[in-house]
């Protein structure tokens, strides 16, 4: 396989233009060698993530989260990263959030999604809908709202977005921005959010069984 054209492919969907002024999204590590046999897909490079890849013979990660730095180690294998470009993209980590929730994009505000329900829904019902997701939630309902009708999504640490809606969707809450939130706040996990991203990497890129996805998991017990 074409390693640039792999690579060519989740730029079309994700340009690395879009990606903020500090992310290190693109290459993180470039090899000479433009043939790879198999690629590992993951949300975040840690040194199991490299056994794992050499493991299973892949001679490439592509992840999600950047390296702003690069261990010695790490750099006898490919690595490129889709972070903020992927999160901005159309159809990025946000918006597999409310695909695997069944609920309808109504539009974009930049990093957030927004979803303006026909019919309000009780904070209830929201909840366990999230909870059948993302089992660890946890949320904060500061004046008791009763129902919601418009909701914002936000994957990763996003609570610096908070913007109108009725009821926000997002990762890493702070304990400052939950004790002061005029809304319902829902915080479902930094991980929990965009665990989805290496499942979508894999799909931009079309490879089929010379794709693996690694496993992972939460580093909160």
């Amino acid at each position: 396989m074409d390693k640039y054209e792999i690579v060519k492919k989740i730029e079309e969907f994700a340009p690395l233009q879009t990606q903020e002024s500090w992310d290190a999204s693109g290459w993180i590590v470039n090899l000479p060698d433009r043939e790879i046999t198999k690629i590992l897909f993951a949300l975040t490079i840690t040194d199991d993530i490299i056994n794992q890849a050499r493991e299973k013979h892949c001679d490439m990660i592509i992840s999600h989260h950047p390296l702003f730095f690069i261990p010695f180690e790490y750099k006898d294998i490919n690595i490129y990263s889709a972070h903020t470009n992927l999160d901005r993209a159309e159809g990025g980590t946000s918006d597999l959030i409310i695909q695997k929730l069944g609920f309808k994009k109504s539009r974009n505000e930049d990093f957030v999604r927004i979803v303006e329900l026909e019919t309000p829904i009780t904070t209830e019902e929201l909840y366990n809908k999230l909870k059948k997701v993302f089992p660890k939630l946890r949320y904060v309902n500061n004046y008791g709202a009763k129902t919601v009708k418009s909701i914002g999504f936000c994957a990763g640490s996003g609570s610096e977005f908070i913007g109108q809606t009725d009821a926000f969707v997002t990762g890493d809450v702070k304990f400052h921005t939950a004790s002061e939130a005029k809304k319902v706040i829902f915080d479902i996990g930094h991980f929990e959010s965009e665990i989805f991203a290496p499942e979508l990497l894999k799909k931009i890129t079309g490879i089929g069984e010379k794709g693996v996805i690694a496993y992972e998991k939460s580093p909160f017990i």
